[in-house]
């Protein structure tokens, strides 16, 4: 960990009597000239950074064991205790720092506007009576966590957790599927109720927040809040419009292959993740251990600086690779900002999914540490288009060295072409979370019923209409609840769809230049959030585009390479 300059190098944070002191010391301060604010912006960096990664560490211990009630309790002490009396005091500072007689020594440079522009939007939006609202919504998300975490489901006698029983879906054994996706099916209805509740009161409790800061709704209040400097919700919308044009039909394509190959008169929501050959599932490693060592392989096969990062993460203890009761859905990679490292959560259970996973995330990390250089924390804050373009990309150039995981020429190129299916598949219901996150922040005084009647709508709209939920129709209709992006971080979803058309392109100059590519990656990666979205992309030598043509564009090369994977 760098050595602290301006709080004690053995300060810990256990109350918010143990930090509140120097933020006042901050505040107190004089600054008489633009070297001093220089400093001054340091020294707010470090306190910033010790306090993100103690608030880091306490999610990650909780999301590792939601069952630790200790670990529960330190988390919603932070958010509880902490840092609503943080905020505050963040304010003050944002707003000494963006009324300093000496900001414009600074903003000529791109990295120092940006940063400045980011503190003005947030001293705009900064409401204390919002304080509290903020705190409990964090506690709602986490109650959203401990739910998502507390299901499983008991097959043949044995207990799994969602994770783990998902892989019962890709058994070719029909009547093995169909009962392993009812039993999840009926595990999920049990929560409905409680689900549809807990996200009642998120909406009501963000429209609060976005009234009280002074906006109609909460996405306008969130595109503010998120940074959107650099689109408009019409982009989202062309996006929208474009996913449904160029990409929906092939999605259908795939599904009328599917239905074709497996001699079937109708699908049913078992049949969707099988092969539809009738092949056994993929088994790419065996065991989180497995999983980590073939990982490095695959990477150090593309670039030994890529596996050099993940063996330094193996090596400090900064991964949670497998699947467990008790432990919290999904996956993440999450950067520790003052020791400069980032930490990998995920759920492991043997399937491909999680290789893609782990070297999703291992973009992330990877991004982390090439941004460590970076003088400033807020240097490295990065908007997730830019965040997910690292991720995304690294999806893609890693199956460069997927012959890590597969010695079978012919499961390897299966493989690949899974995963290329995944992005296509991906894309409409990255299009359809974003379109119904839109609406039910524009109609926060919406019905469950209202709101059903709208998933359903958008379901149709980014979907094929070739599987049968007959029977099951609210599978269908509440499918989003498995979506946590919904419930802890609205509207952060379509940054993946941007992303992932940058991966596709990113993909397409590493296969016409490998070392152009990778070269290009990493000089956009290591600028992290010191130039606005666009120029990040056209430093990697990409668009910033949703526009159909260039969506069409790109899937016509991910077609084309599709084609020569056969």
């Amino acid at each position: 960990m760098p050595k602290r300059q301006f709080l004690p190098q053995e300060l810990t944070i256990q109350t918010k009597e143990d930090i509140l002191p120097f933020f006042q010391q901050l505040l107190d301060r004089d600054i008489t000239s633009a070297e001093e604010f220089k400093q001054f912006l340091k020294d707010v960096s470090e306190i910033d950074s010790a306090i993100s990664e103690d608030m880091a560490w306490r999610y990650i211990r909780m999301t590792c064991d939601t069952s630790n009630k200790e670990h529960e309790a330190s988390y919603l002490t932070f958010v509880q205790e902490i840092q609503p009396h943080l905020a505050p005091f963040e304010d003050q500072i944002n707003k000494k720092i963006v009324g300093s007689p000496f900001i414009d020594s600074l903003k000529s440079d791109k990295a120092y506007f940006i940063y400045f522009r980011s503190l003005e939007g947030a001293v705009e939006l900064f409401r204390e009576e919002n304080i509290p609202i903020q705190a409990d919504l964090q506690t709602l998300a986490q109650e959203y966590s401990a739910i998502q975490g507390a299901m499983g489901v008991v097959i043949d006698g044995q207990e799994y957790t969602m994770q783990q029983a998902g892989n019962f879906l890709q058994k070719t054994d029909r009547e093995v599927r169909e009962t392993a996706w009812k039993k999840m099916y009926e595990r999920r209805n049990v929560e409905t109720d409680k689900l549809e509740a807990l996200f009642d009161e998120m909406v009501q409790k963000r429209q609060q927040i976005a009234l009280n800061a002074g906006f109609d709704n909460y996405r306008d209040y969130m595109f503010k809040a998120m940074g959107r400097y650099d689109y408009t919700k019409e982009d989202c919308f062309q996006f929208h419009n474009a996913i449904e044009k160029a990409v929906v039909p092939l999605m259908r394509e795939l599904m009328v292959r599917r239905k074709s190959e497996m001699g079937l008169e109708q699908l049913k929501p078992w049949d969707t993740s099988v092969d539809p050959l009738g092949r056994e599932p993929l088994k790419p490693f065996d065991g989180g251990a497995d999983l980590l060592s073939k990982s490095l392989n695959c990477l150090n096969s593309v670039d030994s600086w890529f596996s050099g990062c993940l063996e330094y993460m193996k090596n400090n203890n900064l991964l949670d690779l497998e699947s467990r009761k008790g432990k919290a859905p999904g996956g993440y990679n999450y950067p520790l900002a003052e020791s400069n490292v980032p930490f990998i959560f995920m759920n492991a259970s043997g399937n491909l999914r999680d290789v893609e996973t782990l070297v999703h995330e291992a973009g992330h990390a990877i991004h982390s540490f090439l941004m460590a250089p970076l003088e400033l924390n807020s240097f490295k804050n990065t908007p997730s288009e830019v965040a997910e373009l690292a991720s995304m990309s690294m999806e893609l150039i890693s199956m460069d060295g997927w012959n890590a995981y597969f010695d079978n020429e012919a499961e390897l190129t299966r493989a690949k072409l899974e995963q290329i299916e995944g992005v296509i598949s991906t894309l409409p219901w990255i299009a359809n979370v974003d379109a119904f996150q839109h609406w039910v922040y524009e109609n926060p005084n919406h019905s469950r019923k209202e709101r059903k009647a709208k998933w359903l709508e958008l379901s149709a709209r980014f979907g094929t209409g070739m599987v049968d939920y007959t029977g099951y129709e609210d599978a269908l209709a509440y499918s989003w609840h498995k979506q946590l992006h919904i419930f802890e971080i609205p509207f952060y979803y379509i940054e993946y769809g941007f992303a992932q058309l940058g991966a596709i392109g990113m993909w397409k100059l590493y296969t016409e230049n490998r070392t152009q590519g990778l070269e290009s990656y990493k000089k956009a990666l290591k600028l992290g959030y010191t130039q606005n979205i666009p120029e990040v992309y056209a430093a990697a030598g990409l668009e910033f585009n949703f526009s159909e043509k260039y969506v069409t564009d790109l899937f016509d090369f991910l077609q084309r390479t599709k084609m020569n994977f056969k």
